[in-house]
This record gives structure tokens, sequence and C-alpha cells, in this order.
């Protein structure tokens, strides 16, 4: 006891009498230092008193899928400061092969009593995967923000980059380059964002006058190998221009095309999704679609903290309109 009073007190600055008096629920504490002290009891791991556990904590779940594609640290970059702003503490709960599941996580996380979540490009993208720990914490009531779009029937607010406009965007610059035989190298096929931009891009195609036959469209995962696979096998097929569902993806296209011999953009032009970290860096320097991070993620946090204030929030999905960042991947059509 008297050292978790004396680790308490030297996190949030206050003597252990202060502390001990938060802990025994004495008065005299200012309700700032009083919810200071129990943040701060959450975050380095202590059980907070049995009298005080009905209490939510000034925790939220920040629950990635990886963080080796920039896109997510970004995010998280984002929410994780607009919550400090707001007198919250951001928990990173991040999910590795074979690890830690996103399930695990939301127990756990239920467990430290948490105030809210915002999940990062979860399960609930996947119409295939486990649903289960979304229902859970629908039944506690737990406020929860999904950032981009999801499965049907999920009641939670949703913040999301809207994946029809970002293809249609795609589609129409590598046409106006003269590109004719277009692929797309997306996620899995029960992916909820890659199903959208499938059905994008064949309007815009046909709006076009191009063909997006069924052999032009491949499903990887989120990689640089797996771009680097499905795009071998566009380009046997004899692809001109490939679009794909993120940059990690469209590096994985880069290198795929040279592997054959082929230069990007004369013989290859190749787009990515998310406009990540250093992809101004890349050789060549990778166009790519930008997601607006700033403005989705301070809105997953204005959703996130009104419901946390009992306020009512829509949960209708918030569309943001992406912009077409051109580099140097992409060039005209390489003559017939």
């Amino acid at each position: 006891m008297t050292r978790r009073l004396a680790e308490v007190a030297q996190k949030v600055g206050v003597s252990e009498a202060t502390v001990s008096r938060v802990l025994n629920g004495k008065p005299g504490v200012s309700e700032a230092t009083r919810t200071a002290v129990l943040t701060a009891l959450d975050v380095l791991g202590y059980e907070r008193p049995t009298q005080l556990r009905g209490e939510r904590s000034r925790l939220v779940g920040l629950v990635l899928p990886e963080l080796q594609n920039p896109i997510f640290p970004a995010f998280a970059e984002v929410v994780g400061g607009a919550l400090a702003q707001q007198g919250f503490t951001p928990v990173l709960c991040t999910q590795t092969a074979g690890g830690v599941s996103e399930a695990d996580y939301v127990e756990l996380l239920l467990q430290q009593q948490v105030s809210g979540v915002v999940f990062f490009g979860g399960m609930y993208a996947q119409a295939e995967s486990p649903h289960g720990h979304y229902e859970r914490l629908a039944e506690r009531g737990l406020p929860t923000v999904l950032m981009n779009a999801a499965i049907e029937d999920l009641d939670f607010p949703q913040v999301s980059c809207d994946d029809a406009v970002a293809v249609e965007q795609a589609v129409g610059h590598l046409v106006s380059l003269g590109h004719r035989r277009i692929g797309l190298v997306l996620g899995p096929p029960d992916h909820v964002p890659s199903q959208r931009k499938l059905a994008a891009a064949k309007e815009a195609a046909a709006r076009a006058g191009v063909e997006l036959p069924d052999e032009a469209v491949e499903h990887a995962l989120f990689s640089l190998e797996g771009g680097q696979a499905a795009t071998t096998r566009l380009l046997k097929r004899g692809v001109t221009g490939v679009i794909c569902a993120s940059d990690p993806l469209a590096l994985g296209a880069v290198r795929a095309a040279r592997r054959r011999g082929l230069d990007v953009p004369r013989d290859v032009s190749v787009v990515g999704y998310d406009d990540s970290s250093f992809m101004t860096c890349t050789d060549p320097p990778l166009t790519t679609i930008r997601q607006p991070i700033e403005a989705m993620g301070r809105a997953a946090v204005d959703l996130l903290v009104g419901e946390i204030a009992g306020a009512r929030v829509t949960h209708d999905e918030l569309l943001f309109e992406p912009e077409l960042v051109v580099r140097g991947s992409t060039g005209p059509a390489a003559p017939a």
C-alpha cells in the first residue's frame, strides 16, 4: 500500500496523504485532483478500491490492427492528442499476430473501466470476422467510435473517408493519362472499404468507357508483400495502371514492376491510398489518395466525448472527402 501511495503521489504531483484521502473517499480534495489520482491509479495498473470500481476511469482505449502501416500511428497521434486536450488519457492497444487479439483488448479495457474506445480499421470492417466483442461493448453501453467503414448492424458512431470518391479520383486520373488497362489491388473480399472501392471503380470505369473485368481485380493482405504478389499477377495480364487500397500495397506494386524490369511510371503507373508518412520520399514519390486524418480524428473524438458526457450524437456514418495527391508514380500510358 505504501509503495502504491508513493507511486501515485509522484505521478500526480501531490502528497501521499492526498492520495490516501481520495482512495478512502474522504472530503477535502478537489474534483480535478481526485480525477487525476484515479486516472494515475488506472495508468499504473493498480486496482481501484472496491467502492470506486463502479466509476469509469478517464482512460480511452485506442485499438489498432498494426503499427507497420504509418496511417494507423498517424490517426492514433491525432486522436490521442485531441483526447488529452479533453482531459482523457489514451491507452494504445495494438494487435499482434498470434498475440493479444482485438476481443482480448476489449475485455482488458472493460476491466479497466475505460470511458470509451476508438477502433481503427478493426474486425468490424470484415464481414466474415467474429464480432461478438462489439456486441459486448453495445450491451455495456460503452461509448465507442469506429474509424472507417464497418459491416451493417453495428450501431456505433462511424467516421470514414469516402471510399467511392477516392477511387473515382484515382480512376479519373489514370484515364486522363491515357490508361485503358487498369487493375485494382484491394483488401480481402469481405473487407467493406474494399467492396466499396470495387463498386465505385466499376462505375467510374464504365462512365469513362474503360473495361474493368474480374481478372483486373486482385485481393491481398494489407502489406507490401501482398501488394507485390497481387500486382505481379496483374502485370502478367497486361495492365498499365494499378490502383491500390493502401500505400504499403502500392509500394509492393512498385517493387513488382521493377522485379519484372518495368519502369514506374514510364511502363506502369501506381496509385496508393492514405498518403501516409514518407510517401514523398519513396522512389518515385507516390501518387496517392490522401485521407484527411486531422479532421477525421477530431470528429471521432468529438463524437466519443459527446457520448461519454451523455449527449445524443449521430450514429450515421460521417464521410470525409479524400484528396488526390499527384506525384511521380503516375504518368502517361505507354504507346500500345
